[in-house]
């Protein structure tokens, strides 16, 4: 529903502003007349918070925050004027202040964060009403900023991992251009009118080709990828390569790590928050990012509503590491699934992290060998000429 900023009078003709929700202008013109405000103009502020979506780190400083002042005693309206007055982006800024305000008006934690739009993930949201329910919001709400941590370093040590193999990335693409637009031209010269070897009729072929076209290559190339992401963010291809994600050698069993600690940890929390079995489900197939692991939890529902336990209905699920369906059967068995849910999501961010550094120490290498054999071809392709040169001057 899009909220309105709007500027309106009294009776007495007092100048009064204020935001509100409302479905049109005129249901704001209605609601506001039976306040006993006249509307004199508004604007929409839908596109104010459209997008805004915290990341983890944000999350978790929100939690932090959120906790330690509840546990002091302070009250949750007076916690939250303090966040929102501290330094913090200006749309994060603005998106504490629109909670502020709703707090305010009567509404609950939870019910005030839904009404941000998707600013906070539902998983907190959710949580955040189970922790309202229970009265023990402080408790949530610092567990969830442990939580929103743990998420964060493992995906801040995927991005570390990543960024040295598209620096390598870059510079191979970097040297391919030099070694074909500026290196290789300077021997056209001297090969002239000679029979050259194979190799090094395709390298001048390929330098000719980029020197006159460079600018053409560079614009296709920026075109293709603009495609490739256009197509990929459809529902249809964008499933088939979240399917190839799970299922690659060497980072689809990282990828299948991170996901089963992500949502043995998600699961955990909501299940000890008192949220039904079906409904965390429900949430934490949203934690996935990956629509083909979120597609089959449908299937799972299923078999959870028809009565079979947790370990069974998970059990076909294609991108989970083995290991979860043995633990949750223990946990079910034991009576004892959520520890057995924190005890695995715990070993799953171990194992993340040593697969993470250990796909890093691949890689690095693999893109340096890339590397050097491109540069090896085009010293080769050089050097061949130069050498049947020397040939035939020795056999004259």
């Amino acid at each position: 529903m899009p909220r309105y900023k709007y500027r309106a009078v009294t009776l007495d003709g007092a100048s009064r502003k204020g935001q509100q929700e409302a479905t049109t202008v005129s249901q704001l013109s209605s609601a506001l007349r039976e306040s006993g405000l006249f509307l004199l103009d508004c604007e929409t502020l839908e596109d104010e918070q459209a997008g805004l979506r915290l990341k983890s780190q944000e999350l978790a400083d929100f939690c932090r925050q959120l906790g330690a002042m509840l546990s002091s005693g302070i009250t949750l309206i007076r916690a939250m004027q303090i966040i929102a007055q501290r330094d913090a982006k200006p749309r994060v800024k603005k998106c504490y202040a629109r909670l502020v305000e709703d707090l305010k008006r009567g509404h609950s934690l939870y019910d005030a964060m839904r009404r941000q739009g998707k600013a906070f993930a539902p998983l907190l949201v959710n949580m955040m009403r189970a922790g309202e329910d229970s009265g023990g919001l402080d408790t949530t709400a610092n567990k969830m900023a442990q939580t929103y941590e743990k998420q964060h370093r493992i995906d801040a040590k995927l991005r570390s991992a990543s960024i040295y193999p598209i620096v390598l990335l870059v510079m191979i693409v970097l040297v391919v251009v030099i070694m074909f637009t500026f290196v290789l031209p300077q021997f056209m010269g001297v090969f002239k009118n000679m029979a050259l070897p194979l190799p090094t009729q395709a390298m001048m072929a390929v330098s000719d080709f980029l020197v006159h076209n460079l600018m053409t290559v560079a614009a296709a190339a920026v075109v293709a990828a603009a495609g490739v992401v256009l197509v990929f963010k459809q529902p249809g291809p964008r499933w088939a390569l979240d399917r190839a994600k799970v299922r690659l050698p060497v980072v689809g069993k990282l990828l299948r790590t991170v996901y089963t600690a992500r949502f043995a940890r998600t699961l955990a929390s909501l299940y000890a928050s008192g949220i039904p079995m079906m409904q965390a489900l429900s949430i934490a197939r949203t934690t996935m990012v990956n629509s083909y692991l979120e597609r089959q939890f449908d299937e799972v529902l299923q078999e959870l509503g028809n009565g079979s336990p947790l370990s069974q209905a998970l059990k076909p699920v294609d991108g989970f590491d083995q290991k979860l369906y043995s633990t949750i059967l223990i946990g079910e068995e034991s009576g004892r699934l959520e520890h057995m849910l924190d005890s695995v999501a715990d070993q799953f961010d171990y194992e993340a992290e040593v697969a993470t550094q250990r796909l890093a120490g691949l890689m690095e290498p693999a893109m340096i060998i890339i590397l050097a054999v491109i540069v090896a071809g085009v010293i080769i392709s050089v050097l061949l000429p130069v050498l049947q040169m020397y040939q035939e001057a020795e056999g004259m």
